[in-house]
């Protein structure tokens, strides 16, 4: 059974084993969802992807929007149109979308309107760490937590009534933990429309007080949203929150989103049964008057939450505002950085009790690091056959490393490690472009004669590349740009964007890049396909003679994309092979260019190709020195 016969199980009280992400999809569909646009962002794209796999049969409107505050704004035009609408980003691209995200959210809504942020707590796949419910609360906008993939399928259905009832947006925060665990999930059911597949149509009615953020309008919307916010407190005092355990006690714990399934485990660890526990669902705005409850007659308690403060700060402010006499710990005890796991709250929670964990965590962790450090590492390189390895290739072999190198978020920063590293800086999306026209500047009239050669991805380019570089081509910058076109965004699951033409509804419109650079008015332009080394090195030397920006589409088909067709049309990859006899054993192959296919032999002391890696693009041969690869039978 596929995912979309799966989410669209029209059987109320139906089981499934659903990943979170999965989980708010459906969620969102039993509540009447008709609108949804997002960019893809690991931990948050299973939901898009999600989405794109039941749009036409669930008649929700779909797309995959060129940026993440392209589809905030997409989804709250539909919301202010009557449509229950929501859009999803990972923490990061809250902050592309953030200045619609602080300038609209006094507006409220028309139909429910959900902003699902999915942050990345370690890092996982991302720049940084960081915790999106303080960007909730700066906006003032009520955010919720999930503690399970089941809770995330309510929490989605149900937040598009608050929004409503309330007239606000609101955020549901996710974490890769959750975005990524499977858990079992009971569904609801499902609306009739959805069931019949028919798109519903919006209706836009004009109310400029409320859509238009002049300074006259804005002012009475603050006051509002001030006011709004403690109507929500006082309904999550009977909603999404709620006090278990030992109510008796005098020791309770706090504990939000997921900490709440670690609290659990940990106590259970810890054999601690006498304690009364606050299960938080909504870690902004938290509920005054069930933290009254849950400290009537309690003496000590912990709050439990992943990253920063944000409940610990409010507990104690309210705390010190009712002389509460009650010990408050939190993050003295609780790490702030990085994931939690039970190990750490086991051990958080034991010196809280005063007792002694029955596992020798700190031991179990010297132990496993002592192991790690035996096992060989294995540096993350380029996929078999990527045609990003060959234009990083040809930079070198014409730079060497006497140039600087700015590069993007995707794939390509795989340039980063070995043979190639060349990636000098990587920030956030798009930052290669601003990057190379800001160092570009700074050199004007130094001894520096070293070339500026950025590297940015298709997707990426449409996701923020455009305004940087108008920005550079305007103030006429130094530098050469390589757009590493593999049709696709590779490396959140190969979603679409406006260079491929495809869209959900499969009726997009290619926007050719080099077109876009033609219009700008890049000095250079010029289109290449990286499996043509000789054509891409000599773009590359043409376009170091130049002076000002030029700009190098290096189109070729993301390879996993490429070996997915080629297996699935039942055709075999082209065969490469090493010839022993003019192997000798310079390892060019293996330490210059590092294709995964392309082992050693410590026996024969002869590089050989394995033949279940190698994707037959035969960019190898051009690579070898003494001719010795060649297409075998």
């Amino acid at each position: 059974m596929n995912i979309k016969e799966i989410i669209l199980n029209k059987e109320a009280g139906k089981r499934a084993f659903l990943l979170g992400n999965e989980a708010i999809v459906r969620g969102a569909l039993e509540g009447n969802i008709s609108f949804f646009a997002a960019y893809p962002g690991t931990p948050s794209s299973e939901i898009l992807d999600t989405f794109s796999a039941i749009a036409k049969d669930a008649g929700v409107y779909v797309e995959v929007s060129s940026n993440e505050k392209i589809a905030y704004e997409a989804a709250l035009g539909a919301s202010w149109s009557g449509l229950r609408s929501m859009t999803s980003m990972k923490h990061v691209g809250l902050n592309v979308a953030a200045d619609a995200f602080m300038s609209t959210a006094m507006n409220g809504v028309k139909g429910g309107f959900v902003i699902v942020v999915a942050d990345d707590p370690s890092m996982w796949s991302s720049q940084n760490e960081q915790d999106t419910r303080l960007f909730a609360k700066l906006a003032n906008l009520p955010v919720v937590e999930p503690s399970s993939p089941d809770e995330a399928r309510l929490f989605a259905k149900e937040l598009f009534e608050l929004s409503e009832k309330f007239d606000t947006a609101v955020v549901l925060r996710s974490t890769t933990r959750l975005s990524h665990m499977r858990g079992e999930v009971v569904f609801g059911p499902l609306p009739e429309r959805t069931q019949a597949g028919k798109r519903a149509s919006g209706d836009f009615s004009k109310n400029p007080e409320k859509f238009v953020n002049l300074p006259l309008n804005a002012r009475i919307l603050r006051l509002e949203s001030l006011k709004r916010i403690e109507k929500i407190r006082e309904e999550f005092n009977h909603k999404f929150n709620y006090i278990e355990g030992d109510k008796s006690s005098k020791v309770g714990v706090i504990a939000s989103g997921l900490a709440y399934a670690y609290v659990k485990e940990a106590l259970s660890w810890l054999d601690i049964n006498d304690v009364k526990i606050l299960k938080l669902g909504t870690p902004f705005p938290v509920p005054f008057g069930l933290l009254n409850e849950f400290f009537n007659g309690l003496e000590r308690a912990i709050i439990v939450e992943e990253l920063e403060p944000v409940v610990e700060e409010q507990v104690k402010t309210w705390a010190f505002d009712k002389n509460i006499k009650a010990e408050i710990r939190g993050k003295d005890l609780v790490p702030r950085y990085y994931e939690l796991s039970t190990d750490r709250v086991v051990t958080s929670l034991a010196k809280f009790f005063g007792i002694k964990s029955p596992v020798d965590i700190e031991r179990a962790e010297f132990i496993e690091k002592n192991i790690e450090a035996k096992i060989p590492r294995r540096p993350l390189v380029f996929c078999p056959a990527c045609p990003h390895r060959n234009v990083f290739y040809v930079i070198k072999k014409v730079t060497g490393y006497n140039g600087i190198y700015p590069s993007d978020i995707g794939c390509y920063t795989l340039g980063y490690y070995p043979p190639m590293k060349l990636v000098d800086t990587s920030t956030h999306m798009g930052s290669s472009i601003g990057l190379a026209h800001g160092i570009s500047k700074a050199l004007e009239g130094s001894a520096s004669k070293k070339p500026i050669i950025a590297t940015i991805g298709d997707s990426t380019f449409f996701h923020a590349g455009l305004p940087a570089l108008a920005n550079a081509i305007y103030n006429r910058s130094n530098f050469i740009l390589f757009v590493l076109d593999n049709r696709t965004t590779a490396m959140t699951g190969h979603q679409p964007h406006p260079g491929t033409g495809y869209s959900i509804s499969n009726n997009g419109k290619e926007i050719k890049i080099e077109d876009i650079a033609k219009a700008m008015g890049a000095d250079y332009v010029e289109v290449v396909d990286p499996y043509d080394m000789k054509a891409t090195e000599q773009a590359l030397r043409k376009a170091l003679s130049v002076n000002g920006v030029s700009f190098i589409v290096a189109r070729r088909e993301c390879a996993l994309l490429y070996a997915s067709r080629v297996r699935r049309s039942g055709q075999k990859f082209k065969r490469y092979v090493i010839d022993e006899e003019k192997c000798t054993g310079c390892k060019t192959c293996i330490l210059t260019f590092g294709c995964p296919a392309i082992s050693w032999n410590s026996d024969k002391k002869k590089a050989f190709i394995q033949e279940d890696l190698c994707y037959g693009c035969g960019s190898c041969v051009s690579v070898c020195p003494f001719n010795a690869i060649h297409e075998g039978e």
